[in-house]
């Protein structure tokens, strides 16, 4: 049987849980009206915290209806989440996206956070065609490198 429920151990508690994320920030993750930032954690597991202000959702229905979304989707997730403590914050404009659009939006930045976690500890990146690459129109080109290479106006003397 999968852990599916959303048990304490999941989550961030204490002010300083939070102040740790926010001071230490090793990963950004953008989507449509939210942002998730997240460090390293070595419990074993992801913990989520969620920060909905009253500026970014007027009505508490919504701001409910955000964070019961979001810890849904940790906790159908959590097996494929790195172990980091993840802070999701609510931008203006995010209540402007019905259910579908947020669990899309969700899902591609828990990809993306999974992804950049992997490239930080060094493991490799999944190939296309295996079944943990990323879909299609997940994939960005890669960036080269920038060399940049200083000369004197003079020349070498």
């Amino acid at each position: 049987m999968s852990r599916q429920a959303f048990p304490r151990r999941l989550r961030l508690l204490t002010a300083g849980d939070y102040r740790q994320v926010f001071e230490t920030a090793v990963f950004k993750v953008h989507g449509k009206g939210l942002l998730a930032l997240a460090v390293p954690n070595r419990l074993g597991h992801p913990r989520l915290g969620l920060v909905v202000s009253k500026k970014s959702l007027r009505r508490a229905v919504d701001r409910n209806r955000l964070k019961r979304l979001v810890r849904e989707s940790v906790r159908l997730r959590q097996e494929q989440l790195p172990d980091v403590d993840i802070v999701v914050l609510a931008r203006r404009g995010v209540g402007e996206l019905d259910n579908a659009v947020l669990h899309r939006q969700l899902h591609g930045m828990w990809k993306r956070l999974a992804r950049e976690a992997r490239k930080r500890d060094g493991q490799p990146i999944a190939t296309p065609g295996t079944a943990d690459a990323p879909d299609a129109k997940d994939r960005r080109p890669a960036r080269s490198p920038r060399h940049h290479v200083r000369t004197s106006p003079q020349g070498d003397a």
